[in-house]
């Protein structure tokens, strides 16, 4: 064989030996990269498993954020109910409020015109008495509505019981000497809010004969001549029913029904009508309200003249209006009416002496400042002047069984200065002046009235 040939046959054969090594090469490379995208898919579907993990805990840790938020949340909101406005409920949990508070009072008069116990008329005398509150009230949001309970205790009844008056100096003093469920009601809001429904035990003196500024025997005036009209045949707390109606929002119609002996006992009968109209008003852009009412009292009364007419009604009607003159004063009004023909020989509030007596006409008048002015912006001064009027049958009745009596109209001036101390605390000294004690229409016929005090309200 030639060289040539010899050549050829060897790069022959180098060729086909380079090209199965070459076919060899690329067969493992291509198992290789099998193995490779089997284990890039493997590793895919971990990090996909993983990622759905991490957004699982993510969205847990996001929830559980949420919920130590509400509970901050909540905590701040009742830490904050702990320092609140004294006076204010304490909100416990969503929609649930607590208040507490206390009012403590020591009060002096001059020439008590009553002795019981024989032993003080026209002499001076001072006695003590006190009043403890708890509220608990709960809003349902869902339902609109509300429910109340009102808690009340106390011990004294100060010096009323040594005074005979046509309207006493002390409204907070407590009698009953007990803890009582004073009220209890439930509150339904209908049609937008323009109606509401209340019914259960009721105060009718919270919705009818209000004043922003007299009515508050704990915080404002404490005669009963400036907390309510005295002829205004107001039942003690008890069942009823009152419903309000807001046409507009500058105008409010309310009507009560209430038993008049606060008997749950044939609940139907012997019952005390009132109807209100209030409007709300913004002179020169200052708060007013205007209120007029009527109502009728279906609990038996007697006739003066004629004292076999056992089984006779009573009505009246009023006024009640309260006016800011500026930033820092307020002026209220009232007046007063009721049948002179009648008169309850059982009343809510007698007279000390336990005297058959009937009230005609009262007015009442006085002004409100806050301490602005002077630098004390949450103290209060006040001063109220007004008169009662025995009714002229009344005065009929008396001047038959004796000509020399002729029953006056009572007057009464009221100041009182409140001292905020701190936000759980103020003081009030009180003084009242009263002039024809009882009309001067009793037998011990005493010099006009002198009282003073102070008045020490806590809030919790």
């Amino acid at each position: 064989m030639t060289s040539k040939k010899k050549t050829a046959v060897c790069l022959l054969a180098f060729l086909f030996l380079f090209t199965m090594t070459v076919f060899a090469d690329d067969s493992l490379i291509m198992d290789e990269i099998r193995q490779l995208k089997e284990r890039i898919a493997a590793l895919e579907k971990k990090v996909q498993e993983q990622n759905e993990f991490i957004a699982a805990q993510d969205s847990t840790a996001k929830a559980q954020q949420q919920v130590i938020s509400d509970y901050e949340s909540n905590f701040y909101q009742f830490e904050e109910k702990l320092k609140r406005v004294p006076g204010e409920p304490m909100q416990l949990m969503e929609g649930v409020e607590l208040g507490a508070g206390a009012t403590l009072i020591v009060q002096g008069a001059t020439n008590t015109n009553y002795a019981p116990d024989g032993e003080t008329l026209k002499k001076n005398r001072t006695d003590g008495s006190y009043t403890a509150d708890i509220t608990l009230a709960k809003e349902f949001k869902e339902f609109n509505s509300r429910a109340f309970l009102h808690l009340e205790g106390g011990q004294g009844a100060g010096i009323e019981d040594n005074l005979a008056l046509y309207s006493n100096v002390n409204r907070d003093a407590d009698a009953y000497e007990n803890v009582r469920l004073t009220e209890i009601w439930y509150e339904q809001g209908l049609f937008k809010d323009r109606v509401a429904l209340t019914f259960g035990k009721l105060d009718p003196t919270a919705y009818f004969d209000q004043s922003e500024v007299a009515n508050d025997e704990t915080t404002q005036f404490l005669g009963r001549m400036f907390r309510n009209s005295p002829v205004l045949e107001f039942p003690d707390n008890g069942p009823g029913i009152r419903v309000a109606y807001l046409p507009k929002d500058w105008i409010e119609v309310g009507y009560g029904l209430f038993n008049t002996k606060a008997s749950w006992e044939k609940i139907n009968s012997d019952l005390f009508n009132i109807g209100q109209i209030t409007f709300k008003t913004r002179f020169f852009d200052l708060d007013g309200n205007y209120r007029l009412y009527g109502w009728n009292n279906n609990a038996y009364h007697t006739k003066w003249l004629d004292d076999t007419k056992t089984k006779e009604s009573s009505c009246g009607f009023g006024l009640s209006f309260d006016q800011k003159t500026n930033e820092t004063t307020t002026a209220f009004l009232r007046y007063g009416w009721q049948n002179s023909r009648v008169y309850n020989p059982d009343p809510v509030v007698p007279a000390s002496n336990g005297q058959n007596y009937s009230l005609e006409h009262s007015w009442s008048a006085g002004l409100q400042l806050e301490g602005k002015p002077w630098g004390r912006d949450k103290d209060i001064v006040a001063f109220a002047i007004g008169q009662v009027f025995p009714s002229g049958d009344y005065r009929k009745a008396g001047e038959t069984l004796d000509p020399a009596r002729k029953a006056r109209a009572e007057g009464h001036f009221e100041a009182y200065y409140k001292i905020y101390v701190n936000k759980h605390i103020s003081i009030s000294p009180d003084f009242q002046y009263v002039w024809n004690p009882f009309g001067k229409d009793i037998v011990e016929d005493t010099n006009n009235i002198f009282s003073g005090g102070m008045r020490a309200q806590v809030d919790f």
